[in-house]
C-alpha cells in the first residue's frame, strides 16, 4: 500500500499552537476475478496538532510519501448557509516521513 500527501493547510492559534490539516492517498493494488489488475485509491483527512504539526509545516510537501499514527474521529459541523456536514478524520500521533 502506498500512502502520498496531496494538500495541506497550517493554522497558528491565538496562544501558538499549530494545527496542520492535509489530505492524504492511500492505494491498495489487487488481481480482480478476471486476473486484472486493479488500483483503489482512498482519500483520508488527517489532523495534526503541537509538535506533529510543526513537523508537517517544516517538512511536509506536497506528493512526499509518509506513515501516519493516530485515531479516527468523527466530528459535525455546521456551514454558513447552516447545513449540517459531517466529516470523519485521523488525528496523527505519529508522522513518519518514507522515501527520499
Amino acid at each position: 500500500m502506498e500512502t502520498w500527501v496531496r494538500t495541506r493547510e497550517i493554522v497558528t492559534m491565538e496562544n501558538g499552537t499549530k494545527l496542520a490539516k492535509f489530505s492524504l492517498a492511500t492505494t491498495e493494488s489487487y488481481k480482480n476475478a478476471k486476473g486484472e489488475k486493479v488500483d483503489d485509491t482512498q482519500w483520508h483527512n488527517i489532523v495534526a496538532w503541537g509538535k506533529t504539526a510543526e513537523i508537517v509545516e517544516n517538512y511536509l510537501t506536497k506528493g512526499k510519501q509518509v506513515a501516519v499514527e493516530g485515531k479516527l474521529t468523527h466530528r459535525s459541523y455546521e456551514t454558513k448557509e447552516g447545513d449540517k456536514r459531517y466529516i470523519t478524520e485521523v488525528r496523527c500521533n505519529e508522522l513518519l516521513m518514507l522515501g527520499k
